[in-house]
């Protein structure tokens, strides 16, 4: 009995963090996605010390859940455009994005979205109209993004916006994809963590980061559809 209240619980958790559908929630319940991994102390602390970078009176936070078209970083590039619009200075502005459920990939380095055609899987396409083998909003071209001109999660990052990623999807999307091409998915995931764009923090779950995101003062407005 406490085996399976303790599965019960991985599984209502790891639906909140992918904000599950019914179907979801359903596919969940195979023990192949049932033991997240493991945050220790030494991650978790790296994890909620991260948190202490938010600066400023200004503070927003995106809930980045699904990719669409790139406004969960489209909009954190408003966000500073916006306030410097009316004299805010960046030293004022905190504008972070939690990427997780299916706009994951836009928290990983090019030779992953090629790798496991990320874009064709999450259905994102790029300047080209066809599914994007890079990712597009690191480095925008025109095209990438509905309208030209904002820039992407490299240039923010220079300018003190924060981008966070959820554990828990890079590793349940890390076993979809491994059904999905014969591989398997710890190995995915694994790859998935090494291949992380530098600057962005792991998280245990999106929704915890969120949580977190909004004690340490941050306003929350949803980016996904």
């Amino acid at each position: 009995m406490k085996t399976t209240n303790s599965n019960s619980r991985r599984n209502f958790l790891g639906a909140l963090a992918l904000g599950a559908t019914a179907s979801t929630l359903s596919m969940l319940s195979n023990p192949v996605y049932a033991e997240a991994t493991t945050f220790n102390d030494k991650k978790m602390s790296a994890a909620e010390n991260w948190f202490d970078k938010i600066k400023g009176k200004h503070r927003i936070v995106y809930d980045g859940s699904t990719p669409h078209k790139g406004f969960p970083i489209l909009w954190n590039w408003a966000y500073y455009f916006s306030h410097n619009e009316t004299g805010t200075t960046d030293d004022d502005i905190t504008a972070m994005t939690v990427i997780r459920h299916s706009a994951i990939g836009f928290a990983l380095e090019d030779r992953l979205w090629e790798k496991y055609k990320l874009g064709e899987f999450f259905d994102v396409k790029d300047y080209t109209k066809e599914h994007a083998v890079r990712n597009p909003v690191f480095e925008p071209q025109d095209g990438d993004y509905p309208i030209n001109g904002p820039s992407g999660i490299k240039n923010l990052q220079e300018r003190g916006a924060m981008f966070c990623v959820c554990n828990l999807a890079l590793q349940v999307y890390g076993n979809f994809i491994g059904q999905k091409m014969s591989l398997d998915g710890t190995e995915i995931y694994n790859d998935f963590i090494s291949g992380i764009i530098p600057g962005i923090e792991v998280v245990p779950s999106g929704v915890w980061a969120l949580g977190l995101a909004q004690q340490k003062g941050c306003g929350y407005i949803f980016a996904g559809e």
